[in-house]
């Protein structure tokens, strides 16, 4: 898999793969599907050289992707710290995928200023907190009880590691 910055052209496949984890719940805390326009909203805010979005492309396929987030947006002294999050094709599961994107996320991480990387996933996301565990990220927080999906109460859990 080759990993390159996302374009405005990727847009559309960034949105069809994070549609599929709203739709597989316990993904994302999203429980309806973003619009295209939405999408360019959230990419304009999320600028290349300070928190850059990217894609993850087979044989000229976008088949994953992920981006660095600003936490607490506007709060400098939290510029030092960034949420990831990471989403892989549905028909690209256990290909490796997501470790390759957490690799590079690590390894561009300090380029980007960030000394801490975070993630914030709903409890029944187990694949997810086991990938972010095999990466030393460890349980900081946890709130409790904060989400429902489909009449379910969960918490979120907040995973980080220092870089």
């Amino acid at each position: 898999m080759n990993i390159r910055l996302a374009q405005q052209t990727d847009l559309e496949s960034i949105n069809t793969i994070y549609n599929q984890a709203i739709d597989a719940r316990y993904c994302t805390a999203d429980l309806d599907h973003i619009s295209l326009e939405e999408r360019e909203q959230w990419f304009q805010s999320h600028p290349a050289d300070k928190y850059p979005v990217y894609v993850g492309v087979v044989n000229g396929e976008v088949v994953a992707w992920f981006s660095f987030s600003a936490w607490r947006s506007g709060r400098r002294a939290l510029a030092m710290s960034s949420e990831v999050s990471y989403y892989i094709h549905e028909s690209h599961f256990r290909k490796g995928y997501a470790n390759q994107l957490m690799n590079f996320a690590i390894e561009k991480a300090p380029e980007l200023g960030f000394k801490n990387l975070f993630a914030i996933l709903l409890a029944p996301n187990a694949p997810s907190i086991k990938l972010l565990e095999k990466f030393d990220f460890e349980l900081w927080g946890k709130l409790v009880d904060v989400a429902e999906i489909d009449g379910e109460v969960c918490s979120q859990g907040i995973y980080g590691r220092k870089v």
